[in-house]
Formats: structure tokens, C-alpha cells, sequence
């Protein structure tokens, strides 16, 4: 029965490390990809090894599957408390809102803007590349104001320079400075 348990503790940190070094393989970064993997390897050979000395055991068995269940949910929470990276937003609004674009420029959000085509009419668009960590809170202060607005999220594989690197991270702390201030 200890090893039962040994082998559900050991899913349960092999598989979210799994998830973890997947994220740092698709997201390029190789180094923190291969010291996950080693740990991972060292896991996993653990864990395969006393499932295998012992085809007969069918705790184990239910163990390494329950564990690897259990993993996969805990890897997802990591993943999402984590939110690494970045995410690109869209944000289709019927009107040009400048009380809007600007709370959203005094956060932190870098925002871009453009007038489009709809199919009847002309509508006004957002755009925004922010850090994954601030997508729920973008969505929030849209629907705050544009309840009717058609938003869209996704992540982009690269991007080189303009305002996100520098400049979100001056405006967000002048933003909590101007806040603790009130």
C-alpha cells in the first residue's frame, strides 16, 4: 500500500511538471524546458519502475492512473494561476469610447485603435498585447463599459518592440501611485 501511495505522489508532481515543460517548450524557453524535463525523467522512472516490478499490484496500477488524473487538473490550475506569456485582445465596440481607451491606457494596457467596417455601419476597435496575468482584468473594465462589445483573445507566438515591454510597467505603477495617493 506505500507504494501505492508513493507512486500517486510522484504523478502528482510529474504531470504538472509535464504540463509546465510543455508551456516552456512552446513558449521558447529551452533552459527552464530541460531542467523541468530532468525532474521529470527522474519522476517518472520512479514512478514507472514500481508499477512495473509488480504487474500483479493493481493498487499501483489504480494509483499511477488516479495520480496522472489528478496531475493533469493540478498541472491546469498551475498553468492558469501562472498565466505565462502574452495575449493579443480585440475588442469590437459599436463606438469610438475615449473615457474607455483612456482608463484602459491609466492601468497599464497598451491600446491601439481603429476605425472598421462593420456589416450596417462603422464600428470602433481595440487592440492590446498584454501579459496573460491581466486578460481577466482587460475583460472586466471592457464589459464595464461597453457591455456589447465583441472580444477576442489569443496568444502570439512572437512580437518585437513598441510599448509593451517598458511602458505598461511605468503606466500600471504610476496608475497604483495615483490610486494610493486618492
Amino acid at each position: 500500500m506505500l507504494e501505492a501511495l508513493i507512486i500517486f505522489t510522484a504523478q502528482l508532481l510529474y504531470v504538472p511538471m509535464l504540463t509546465l515543460r510543455t508551456i516552456m517548450m512552446v513558449k521558447s524557453e529551452k533552459t527552464k524546458a530541460a531542467g523541468l524535463g530532468v525532474m521529470e525523467g527522474v519522476i517518472y522512472v520512479v514512478a514507472v519502475g514500481l508499477v512495473l516490478s509488480d504487474l500483479s499490484n493493481f493498487y499501483n496500477m489504480a494509483a499511477y492512473a488516479l495520480g496522472f488524473g489528478a496531475g493533469l487538473y493540478i498541472g491546469a490550475y498551475v498553468e492558469e494561476k501562472l498565466a505565462i506569456g502574452y495575449v493579443t485582445i480585440e475588442a469590437n465596440i459599436p463606438n469610438s469610447n475615449p473615457e474607455l481607451t483612456t482608463h484602459l491606457r491609466e492601468v497599464g494596457f497598451s491600446v491601439s485603435t481603429s476605425t472598421v467596417q462593420g456589416i450596417n455601419h462603422e464600428r470602433y476597435m481595440l487592440f492590446c498585447t498584454a501579459r496573460r496575468d491581466r486578460e481577466k482584468e482587460f475583460y472586466r473594465i471592457i464589459e464595464q463599459h461597453e457591455e456589447s462589445a465583441f472580444v477576442a483573445s489569443y496568444e502570439p507566438r512572437s512580437f518585437k518592440g513598441g510599448y509593451i515591454t517598458k511602458g505598461m510597467r511605468r503606466r500600471r505603477e504610476k496608475y497604483k501611485k495615483k490610486e494610493e495617493s486618492a
